[in-house]
C-alpha cells in the first residue's frame, strides 16, 4: 500500500486522551531504549560530523536527527498530548546519566526539541499521525535542535553557517525522525507488541485477509 495513503488513520472517532497506565510503561520503556541509542550515536557522529563539517560547514546536523526519534516513536504509538515531550525528556535523561560531552545541556535539549514535535501535534488536536504529520513533527523538532545549537553552542559563527546548520537539522529531522520513526513504529507494529495501540490495530487492518 502506498506510504501516506492510509497509513495511521486519523483518530475521528471518539477517544480519550487521557494516559493509562500500559501508555506509561510502554513510554518509558521505550524512550529509556532510545536513550541508550542517543549515547551510542554519540560514537558514530563525532567522526561523521568532524567529516561533514570540513566539507561544507553546518552540514553536520544532517546527522542530529537520531537524537530526535524518541518523540515521533512515541507519539505515534501512544497519540496522547505531552507523548513525544515526555519521551525526549526521558531519553535525554537516560543519555545524560549515561556520561555525555554536552553534560545535562542534553536535558534542556530534549525539552526544547521534545516541544517541537509536540507542538504539532498538538495543532493536530493529537488525532492526525499520518506520515506527512509525523514528518512535520521531526522538522519542527529539528528546526528546534538547530535554533537551539546555534544559539547555545556556536554563538559566535556567522550567519551563513547557522542558516546551513538549522536547514540541514530541519531536514534530518523531516527524514530521520520523520520518516525513520514511521517505518519504526510500523515494523514494531508487525512483529504483534503494538496490539493494545492504535498503531496496531491499524496495521492489523492493512494486512491482507486470506481468504481460506
Amino acid at each position: 500500500m502506498p506510504i501516506g495513503t492510509s497509513s495511521a488513520v486519523p483518530s475521528t472517532v471518539t477517544r480519550s486522551l487521557r494516559w493509562r497506565v500500559v501508555d506509561i510503561v510502554v513510554a518509558s520503556v521505550l524512550a529509556v531504549a532510545i536513550g541508550v541509542v542517543f549515547k551510542l550515536w554519540e560514537f558514530g557522529y563525532e567522526p561523521i560530523s568532524a567529516v561533514m563539517a570540513l566539507v561544507l560547514p553546518g552540514t553536520q546536523a544532517l546527522f542530529g536527527g537520531v537524537w530526535l526519534l524518541a518523540g515521533p516513536v512515541v507519539a505515534i504509538i501512544v497519540r496522547k498530548p505531552g507523548a513525544a515531550l515526555y519521551a525526549e525528556v526521558v531519553a535525554a535523561s537516560v543519555e545524560a546519566l549515561l556520561g555525555t560531552q554536552w553534560g545535562f545541556l542534553t536535558l534542556e535539549a530534549g525539552l526544547v526539541q521534545g516541544l517541537g514535535a509536540e507542538l504539532v501535534l498538538a495543532l493536530f488536536l493529537y488525532r492526525v499521525y499520518r506520515l506527512p504529520v509525523v514528518v512535520l513533527a521531526g522538522a519542527a523538532a529539528g528546526l528546534a535542535l538547530g535554533i537551539n545549537d546555534t544559539v547555545l553552542w556556536y554563538p559566535g559563527l556567522d550567519l551563513a553557517f547557522k542558516v546551513v546548520y538549522v536547514v540541514s537539522a530541519i531536514v534530518s529531522g523531516a527524514l530521520i525522525a520523520g520518516v525513520g520513526s514511521w517505518f519504526l513504529v510500523r515494523a514494531l507494529a508487525a512483529t504483534g507488541v503494538l496490539s493494545s495501540f492504535a498503531a496496531g490495530r491499524e496495521h492489523a487492518r492493512r494486512r491482507p485477509r486470506v481468504v481460506a
